[in-house]
């Protein structure tokens, strides 16, 4: 009988090193995950010190607020400026737009409130004559929560101000940037249990890449990692899960039908990265009534300007570690951010600043 699979377990980790030491080819791979927890678990833990000199892995666009155009942020604002009451998630407030971040608006004197859900967008909403407006952002894990608000009887004050991203398209448009490097991706676990598998075959199959879905205790990513190299070394590239106690193939089918029923797929631009085909939610037309870009009469959104210095296109792209970066730890700190991969728990020159890391350790 083989042993009970723990999460803490010492001599697991070190026989998965062992096999990621084995699996490691002799010439340089890069592995490109898309998820700031991952980050997170990586750096906290000292993943890469138990990885060969060949393998290193970087974060992608894996950050939700780092990859929310400065254009949706500026419209954020002067829906406050106008006199309604935004209400947004923590990570959002620092951000910076393109003339200001919501903080500074606030300290300015206009109402931008932090909620830690969607639901509490529509306390809010329900406490107050003035209009509400819900700045919602996220990937797939939180786009279900913005459709439930949207389908579940909101007062007439509320609106959506929809900045919701897919992550799959994401991971193709990577694979299109010149000189990408990318020998496999780390595909999100949060996000797959609500999409599944079969998004990253669509959109990644052609690419012939390999695709492991991994949970987030540092055994989940290891044992990822390891599927990853074995697939290189087996020239076997496809769609694999790593995270089964928590992923299905299908995902979540009650989830995808909220998303389903409220949004539809646009285009959409992605901070530092321009715009991505089919990578956006926006309301459907049946929704317009609670869509805060008509209530408001929004302007289109032109182009994020670009912050002198700042690498965090490179970052979120995987050209670049946020080290890289001339403003890094020095101009740039999470108490002064100048750019998005600095603000929120997620970004990655956020995480390296908070955990001392270092690409080769």
């Amino acid at each position: 009988m083989s042993a009970p699979f723990r999460l803490a377990d010492p001599a697991r980790a070190r026989a998965l090193a062992e096999a990621i030491r084995l699996l490691a080819p002799p010439e340089p791979v890069k592995i490109v995950h898309v998820c700031g927890t991952h980050e997170v678990a990586i750096a906290h833990n000292g993943l890469r010190r138990l990885l060969p000199e060949t393998v290193t892995i970087l974060e992608g666009p894996g950050c939700p607020v780092c990859v929310t155009p400065a254009s949706d942020i500026d419209a954020a604002v002067a829906i406050a400026k106008s006199g309604a009451v935004v209400c947004s998630f923590g990570d959002m407030m620092r951000v910076p737009g393109g003339r200001i971040s919501l903080e500074q608006a606030r300290s300015e004197g206009c109402d931008i409130r932090t909620v830690l859900s969607a639901k509490d967008a529509v306390k809010e909403a329900r406490e107050t004559k003035k209009e509400v407006v819900f700045f919602a952002v996220g990937f797939e894990t939180t786009a279900p929560m913005t459709a439930a608000i949207v389908l579940d009887d909101p007062p007439d004050n509320l609106s959506v101000l929809a900045s919701h991203k897919l992550i799959p398209p994401a991971m193709a448009a990577l694979l299109e940037l010149p000189d990408h490097g990318i020998a496999g991706y780390l595909a999100p676990g949060h996000v797959s249990t609500i999409i599944g598998t079969g998004p990253y075959r669509r959109w990644l199959d052609r690419y012939d890449i390999p695709v492991v879905i991994g949970g987030f205790e540092p055994l989940d990513i290891l044992y990822a990692l390891a599927l990853i190299l074995r697939q290189i070394a087996d020239s076997a590239p496809k769609v694999e899960n790593a995270y089964p106690r928590a992923v299905d193939a299908p995902g979540n089918p009650a989830a995808l039908k909220l998303i389903e029923e409220v949004f539809e797929v646009r285009d959409a631009a992605w901070r530092g990265i321009g715009t991505i085909p089919s990578s956006g939610l926006e309301l459907r037309a049946a929704f317009a009534g609670i869509d805060a870009r008509r209530r408001f009469n929004l302007p289109e959104a032109g182009p994020d300007p670009e912050i002198p210095g700042c690498r965090c296109p490179d970052v979120l792209t995987a050209r670049a570690v946020p080290s890289d970066c001339p403003l890094f730890a020095k101009r740039c700190t999470p108490l002064t951010p100048v750019g998005p991969c600095m603000v929120g728990a997620e970004g990655a020159c956020s995480i390296w600043f908070r955990y001392g890391e270092r690409i080769n350790p």
